[in-house]
């Protein structure tokens, strides 16, 4: 439903089956529904291949369709830039949910490329000048631009939009890099005939969120405990900026701070869990950041609070320091 195990674990114990992992492997088996189940379509939308997949079957999924309704601005801004003959640069992950279904969505309207970060930008920005072929652009990016794509006309007009759990910051960054670009090849006149402004398709909430983090960076802390799914974006994002300032420990839950002295993490970059010693450092007073991905529920934030809080011995409970912030 979302990228986080104890949402999707509550709806398991519900009686709730998934039909794919995150990865887009079948699960459950499509040639076991029917008309009559009920079928949910996730935050990150679907791809217009799967809903369908789902129709043939006479599965209407209109009324269970919970896809965020950023996702969805992304989807209807595609749709006006391909009507306006402009192409597509999707910043995102290739194989999450999100932006295949992004993909799905823009490749009805325009001609379409995904991209995962600003070294890959800088490939584009050499093609858009003629600095890389079109044979090594096709090297590249095989399977990841739409069928017919020829970069010697479909990147004449472009605009970029992201899969919203991207950093805001590196899409802003990616944007006004091949904007740059389009001006170096046709100039500031006419720059709006080649580029096209799309900041305001940026998800709030998870701008918010890393603006957030940004925030809570620039005191001193002595390390960052962040909580989320494993295979959440936004999340590993998270982690990314608080590892730039301190020693950064990404947990799913408070099952994995497993005493005041050893804690169990996700090493995202190498895609294992990891055991620490002496995480907590010892002195009187110790400063830790805490906080998590979108899509984490407040209630699991609050238990890791709690857990980290019984460490240390006379500390001001949660209702009191609340208590004290209304007085004020």
């Amino acid at each position: 439903m979302i990228h986080n195990p104890s949402v999707n674990k509550d709806l398991q114990d519900r009686g709730i089956d998934f039909i794919m992992d995150t990865s887009g492997n079948d699960l459950f088996g499509w040639e076991g529904l029917n008309s009559d189940d009920v079928v949910i379509v996730p935050a990150f939308g679907t791809t217009l291949e799967i809903e369908a997949k789902l129709k043939n079957i006479g599965i209407e999924t209109m009324s269970y369709n919970t896809t965020c309704p950023f996702v969805e601005r992304v989807w209807k801004r595609t749709e006006k830039l391909g009507k306006d003959d402009y192409s597509i640069i999707i910043h995102g992950k290739y194989n999450h949910e999100e932006t295949k279904a992004t993909f799905s969505h823009s490749s009805q309207s325009a001609h379409s490329i995904i991209i995962k970060d600003m070294s890959e930008a800088e490939i584009l920005g050499s093609v858009i000048l003629g600095e890389t072929s079109t044979d090594e652009f096709y090297r590249l990016f095989e399977g990841k631009f739409t069928e017919g794509f020829n970069p010697l006309l479909h990147l004449k007009r472009i605009g970029v939009v992201n899969q919203t759990t991207m950093l805001a910051t590196e899409t802003k960054a990616i944007s006004a890099y091949l904007r740059g670009k389009m001006l170096e090849k046709y100039g500031e006149i006419q720059i709006k005939d080649h580029f096209s402004d799309t900041r305001d398709t940026l998800c709030y909430a998870t701008n918010d969120n890393q603006e957030a983090t940004y925030g809570l960076l620039e005191g001193n802390a002595d390390l960052a405990i962040v909580v989320g799914g494993y295979n959440s974006s936004n999340t590993s994002h998270i982690v990314e900026l608080c590892e730039t300032k301190m020693p950064t420990y990404f947990i799913s839950g408070h099952e994995e701070i497993l005493s005041h002295k050893t804690i169990q993490h996700f090493d995202y970059h190498n895609g294992i869990l990891k055991i620490t010693e002496n995480y907590l450092p010892s002195k009187g007073k110790v400063s830790v950041v805490l906080t998590s991905g979108a899509s984490c529920p407040d209630s699991t934030v609050e238990i890791v609070l709690k857990k980290v809080l019984s460490y240390f011995s006379g500390a001001t409970s949660i209702e009191d320091v609340l208590h004290k912030l209304k007085a004020n």
